[in-house]
């Protein structure tokens, strides 16, 4: 019981300090710079929608404050069997979109293969319906592409929230966490996933995303680190969506999300061979994590087993976080004290993982958020 003890608390500091602290050494050991420049090539905006009649109007208007130059811009939308106003909205642009109007839904992975094949810009840009980018994002991720070494590259969601709702979630510290990951992989060499709100990649390394799949934004970049290309994390490059603070709505998202990293090793079985050059990071980053709700349980079970004065108070420690996540799913005011918050968040993200599991082996795998 000792060595399942300690065993599980390792994995667990690791998948939230360890790896970070291991790329951290490998940027001092051996970091790999981007070359950026002003280039413009053809680009093309790929958005695949359904039932998206509330946002396409912002969406549309927001692509259309973007600082690059216009005539190099297409901008393809498919719409993936929506039955609300969605399709009227697309033909209505017609003059100054590619509308790619399928009937019935197939899902998003199917939808974003017919969008792309109306695309002609030498660079894929996919962003989502509901989030807005800033209005240098397109530049910002095409400058990248000036390093011949680079596939694809990522842009940076930037969650915002109500100020008053801010001290109730700890969601934040995720973000950052996530975030200064993705900034070592790139600085290092390679993210193994991107920003599905606003990322690009070089037309020419587009691979037919099997149907189904749910994260397209792993998927990807996976396939083209495989084809010895680099895919790198652009900080400058932003779009911006709002932090779901009502009840279970992130905690929705966040099950979608990972039932998805359950969902590729099926998809593409290389990914845990020796033909994925990012094998140490996606197991590090991706597969780990996943482990960490089954790290918790048998932690708990061990030190309940174990006699001495310091399993015990570990046990004790451990009773006192998880009473503090339930006492902030109980009475949410409490969450304003911020270690109930960080409890609350940590159990809610590793609930998540569970039930992801049981989606996976359920076979109920959501194709859209």
């Amino acid at each position: 019981m000792k060595l399942l003890f300690w065993l599980c608390l390792a994995l667990i500091v690791y998948a939230y300090i360890g790896y970070a602290i291991w790329l951290w050494l490998q940027v001092k050991l051996h970091s790999r710079p981007i070359h950026q420049s002003p280039i413009l090539p053809t680009v093309s905006i790929v958005i695949a929608v359904r039932n998206e009649e509330a946002n396409l109007p912002s969406k549309l208007e927001n692509i259309r404050h973007l600082d690059y130059p216009q005539d190099l811009l297409q901008i393809v939308i498919a719409s993936d069997g929506s039955t609300d106003r969605t399709a009227d909205i697309l033909r209505q642009h017609a003059s100054s979109i590619t509308a790619v109007l399928l009937d019935r839904s197939n899902g998003k992975s199917c939808a974003l293969n017919e969008a792309v094949k109306h695309a002609t810009g030498d660079i894929l840009v996919f962003q989502d319906a509901r989030q807005l980018v800033q209005s240098d994002a397109v530049s910002e991720l095409v400058c990248c592409f000036a390093d011949p070494e680079v596939g694809a590259v990522s842009g940076e969601l930037m969650l915002e929230t109500d100020s008053d709702s801010q001290p109730r979630n700890s969601l934040g510290i995720y973000w950052k966490i996530e975030k200064i990951l993705r900034k070592l992989e790139s600085a290092s060499g390679s993210v193994v996933g991107v920003t599905g709100a606003l990322y690009a990649m070089r037309r020419e390394l587009y691979t037919i995303i099997p149907p189904g799949t749910i994260l397209d934004d792993v998927f990807l970049p996976m396939h083209i680190a495989r084809m010895g290309k680099r895919v790198v994390f652009q900080p400058t490059a932003i779009a911006r969506d709002r932090l779901f603070v009502e009840e279970g709505k992130e905690f929705s998202r966040k099950v979608r999300t990972l039932t998805g990293n359950y969902q590729l090793p099926q998809l593409a079985p290389w990914l845990l061979s020796t033909d994925n050059p990012l094998l140490f990071r996606y197991i590090s980053h991706k597969l780990v994590r996943l482990m960490v709700p089954l790290f918790l349980i048998l932690m708990l079970i061990a030190s309940s087993t174990l006699s001495g004065t310091f399993y015990r108070d570990i046990l004790w420690l451990q009773i006192l976080f998880y009473s503090s996540a339930v006492l902030g799913l109980v009475i949410p005011s409490a969450k304003r004290f911020r270690p109930v918050a960080i409890a609350n968040t940590f159990v809610m993200l590793n609930a998540a993982a569970a039930c992801a599991f049981y989606n996976f082996i359920a076979g109920r795998n959501r194709v859209w958020a």
